[in-house]
């Protein structure tokens, strides 16, 4: 049995972790798989002021839950507590902190097992690597290979690896050689309860150039359907009114409507048309003339 003040000890920790889900509007679960020591300390650093990182026994974060009778939906994330975990109590919008966590990875060198960031594409160049067995494990991992200068050269650029394939042993030796950085350490969040809400990771994942696209081309479509049946908003009001103005112009220039705006182009127009009618009336005297020379 353990002892009085082993137990005092834990039932305070337990009070601490309910006051944080209390204080907070969201909490996160993030898998601790494959994130090192560096990078979580590097990442509670950087959002110190905005996120509380915290690992948490998952038995110890159950118990808080189950304290926490002011939000009975926490519950909800008692199945997503599984293996080793960090958790993240913040006030941001969980959206918001998903960016931020997917911004703060970084790459690193692959291991057995681990899965390729993105397409793996070793360029062709001098590898330094003198001849020797690298020659063998390059050729092993399809890369074509010549000799020159004394250093084993890799004769041209060539895929090892697409986006999402699992990289073997022995190409994750060869990158780790080489010197090229296969893989995107950080922490990958498995759900976050926000507000009442259990969000998951696959709902936490945001195209943000799709989506800013996406608005784009809806708020273009809707300037053009708005100008098209005149409904008046604050965005395309200017350019209603001067639509408007366009073809009340043009109607009154039609219709030889004088108005301020209009006159002096009226003006113009008629004099232009008369230089025109005086043109054409004397093109017509001279070719009558000409008739009647010629007939005479």
């Amino acid at each position: 049995m353990p002892s009085h003040q082993v137990l005092q000890e834990k039932l305070s920790e337990i009070e601490g972790i309910t006051e944080l889900l209390r204080q907070h509007r969201a909490v996160g679960i993030a898998s601790l798989q494959k994130v090192r020591a560096p990078q979580l300390q590097e990442l509670k650093k950087n959002l110190a002021d905005k996120v509380l990182l915290r690992v948490i026994k998952n038995t110890l974060i159950r118990m808080a839950i189950e304290n926490c009778k002011e939000k009975t939906e926490l519950k909800k994330l008692g199945e997503y507590l599984q293996g080793s975990n960090v958790f993240l109590f913040t006030n941001l919008n969980p959206f918001k902190l998903a960016l931020l966590l997917e911004k703060g990875k970084v790459k690193t060198t692959a291991k057995s097992g681990d899965i390729a960031a993105f397409d793996v594409v070793i360029p062709a160049g001098n590898t330094g690597q003198p001849p020797g067995p690298i020659i063998s494990q390059l050729n092993a991992a399809g890369l074509p290979t010549r000799i020159e200068s004394g250093s084993v050269w890799i004769s041209k650029d060539t895929l090892v690896v697409r986006k999402g394939e699992v990289i073997s042993e022995r190409l994750a030796s060869v990158l780790s050689k080489l010197g090229i950085k296969a893989v995107e350490a950080g922490l990958a969040m498995k759900a976050i309860y926000d507000e009442g809400f259990v969000i998951t990771q696959e709902q936490l994942k945001l195209d943000v150039g799709g989506t800013r696209k996406s608005l784009e081309d809806s708020h273009s479509t809707a300037i053009a359907l708005s100008l098209s049946i005149a409904y008046p908003t604050n965005e395309n009001v200017m350019m209603l009114l001067r639509f408007a103005h366009q073809k009340a112009y043009a109607l009154s220039m039609d219709a030889a409507v004088p108005t301020k705006e209009t006159i002096v182009d009226l003006i113009m127009k008629a004099h232009s048309e008369m230089l025109s009618l005086s043109s054409a009336s004397t093109c017509l005297h001279h070719s009558e003339s000409t008739k009647r020379h010629s007939a005479s």
